[in-house]
């Protein structure tokens, strides 16, 4: 049975009472509102109401699954778990202009339209005719002053344009991002970090298996959700599908890159770029020695829908149902894979969908008209919300 704290209120009722008991055998009837007693019963009262409330933070922190701030992260480094910090985009190919043989030293400031800073990473020496190329990487704000880490903000899709923060001359001041600039990753919301520190907790490591491959990666920045399908590409190997949710610049939270091996992996057939390259990288001095991991982007599945009944409902309705049936794929949602004894199909139920959208409120007397079967996403699939008609 839970303790029931007592609120201040109560505390002050019962000290009150204790001290008109106490007193009324000496003649002494109810206390004064004002009276030396009655403000000694309450400032009792407030210190007992401080300790109640200490003893319930205490109580918060003493377990995993409920601490905060930094007793969630001592927690957490018992596992070797810890909290990914903001991380700076970059970009690989900025494109130069201006007069042949002038050069841009490197570790030059640079600025979005917004304001958002970043650095060039090595001088740019402009060729015979009159462009160069060169990387950047994002400067991240202080932390002080945008707690989210700012990493995420710095991404930025190819076109952009960037300007010299100091002019240099015979150099154009607008550069241009040829290739998108990603990679920039906000610091971990607490929940997400507690999820991965429970995980580390109920899953200890089996030296390789599931649920390692799927800690690995869940370790990189950006990376929300991670899938394990063993001997993807035939014996020996590990595939891993991974989703960047929530990270601007990708699109329904399906990773930027191509999907491959890490750029370590000796003699290998594939590397893969970008977000999935990421991944590879951080996983090859972790996993067993024999394998090959995979990292590879799902398959967008676009699941139309169309709904009757509520054609009239408002665009605030409307968007509560997208976002209803958006977080049955992110809880349902998993790549479709090869059935198996130890791996099942994956099956999205429409009754689940149906369920979501009518605790929408304003939906009553809708039909889901399409569509009208389970959704079984095919090999490397994972569905999305595509379009929804309304009759």
């Amino acid at each position: 049975m839970p303790f029931a704290r007592p609120t201040l209120s109560e505390l002050r009722t019962r000290n009150v009472a204790f001290m008109e008991s106490e007193l009324r055998g000496n003649g002494v009837g109810s206390l004064l509102r004002f009276s030396n007693l009655r403000i000694l019963a309450n400032a009792d009262a407030g210190m007992s109401h401080l300790h109640y409330g200490y003893l319930d933070y205490i109580a918060l922190q003493a377990t995993p699954f409920t601490a905060t701030d930094e007793w969630l992260a001592g927690w957490a480094a018992l596992k070797e778990v810890f909290r990914k910090p903001a991380t700076a985009a970059t970009c690989s190919a900025m494109a130069f202009a201006g007069t042949a043989g002038r050069t841009i030293t490197g570790g030059s400031a640079l600025r979005r339209s917004d304001g958002y800073g970043y650095t060039l990473d090595a001088d740019v020496t402009l060729d015979a005719d009159g462009t160069g190329a060169g990387t950047i990487t994002a400067i991240l704000p202080d932390p002080a002053t945008d707690i989210t880490g700012g990493g995420d903000a710095g991404n930025a899709p190819a076109g952009t344009i960037l300007s010299l923060d100091v002019a240099v001359a015979g150099v154009e001041s607008a550069v241009t991002a040829l290739d998108p600039i990603l990679g920039g990753a906000d610091i971990e919301n607490e929940e997400a970090f507690r999820a991965r520190m429970l995980l580390a907790w109920q899953d200890t490591a089996q030296g390789g298996n599931d649920t390692d491959y799927e800690r690995w990666a869940l370790e990189v920045p950006g990376i929300t959700r991670a899938w394990v399908v063993r001997r993807m590409m035939g014996f020996g190997t590990v595939g891993i599908y991974v989703m960047c949710d929530g990270v601007s610049g990708h699109p329904d939270g399906f990773p930027v890159g191509t999907s491959g091996v890490s750029r370590y992996e000796p003699e290998s057939a594939q590397v893969a770029t970008g977000d999935q390259g990421r991944v590879a990288d951080a996983l090859y001095p972790l996993h067993n020695v024999t394998a090959e991991v995979w990292v590879c982007s799902p398959s967008r599945l676009p699941v139309d829908f169309v709904i009757s009944g509520i054609k009239t409902a408002s665009n605030e309705t409307k968007n509560a149902v997208r976002a209803a049936i958006d977080q049955v794929f992110f809880n349902e949602g998993h790549p479709g894979v090869k059935p198996a004894v130890d791996t099942p199909p994956v099956i999205i139920n429409l009754s689940d969908i149906e369920l979501a959208i009518a605790s929408v409120p304003g939906t009553k007397g809708f039909l889901l008209t399409s569509p009208v079967d389970n959704i079984l996403p095919g090999l490397g699939e994972l569905a999305v919300t595509g379009e929804i008609d309304y009759l």
